[in-house]
């Protein structure tokens, strides 16, 4: 856990190949997760603009390296460097984008779709076939239960689209994937690629 709720975010971290989720804890300790953060994405700073008061829990989903700078070096730089200042703002946008879509997915679409869309992005973001996801985390960042993702999973798998082993998923058909994934994938996708362009994403 880089912070919890309420904690002072000292920070501004870098995934190079690690994955991390901003966890909303509700009072009956149910939680679900909110955005999740990649190697396009920096994390605390959008939510220490105002307030260095964390407002949900950062946790790391996959191990992998990173990079960070103090808050108050990285407010300056942004201060200081007009293309900087931009290039914040666009990621601002692209993050605020996929927390509107993460949200309108989880109301109206099915487990089998999202469940999807999380094996997409992390394949997106660690650029690897084999991903280090258990049926546990899986339930835990969708908001359901765990067996549910196993249903879904099992249903992937029968198709196919992905194999499974003791704390792994396995790509096997990126594209059949995508088909069974809804629209949210495809549109958070698209709105990084258009704000953020570089070698960020790769199929």
């Amino acid at each position: 856990m880089l912070y919890d709720a309420g904690d002072t975010i000292r920070h501004t971290y870098f995934p190079h190949n690690a994955i991390v989720g901003l966890i909303n804890v509700m009072e009956d300790c149910r939680f679900i997760e909110v955005a999740s953060f990649g190697r396009a994405g920096l994390i605390g700073l959008i939510g220490a603009i105002v307030s260095p008061e964390s407002f949900g829990r950062y946790t790391v989903h996959i191990a992998g390296t990173g990079s960070r700078i103090a808050i108050a070096k990285m407010q300056k730089a942004i201060g200081a460097r007009p293309r900087l200042r931009r290039l914040v703002l666009s990621y601002t946008d692209a993050l605020l984008a996929q927390t509107f879509q993460t949200v309108s997915c989880n109301a109206v679409h099915s487990v089998e779709a999202r469940c999807c869309n999380w094996i997409l992005s992390t394949r997106d973001r660690i650029d690897q076939d084999d991903l280090p996801l258990t049926h546990e985390l899986l339930a835990e960042m969708l908001g359901i239960q765990r067996s549910a993702v196993s249903i879904a999973l099992r249903t992937l798998q029968t198709s196919d689209l992905i194999g499974q082993s003791r704390g792994v998923i396995t790509v096997k058909d990126r594209a059949g994937l995508e088909e069974v994934a809804c629209e949210c994938y495809g549109k958070i996708l698209e709105r990084f690629k258009k704000l953020l362009p570089g070698p960020h994403f790769r199929s």
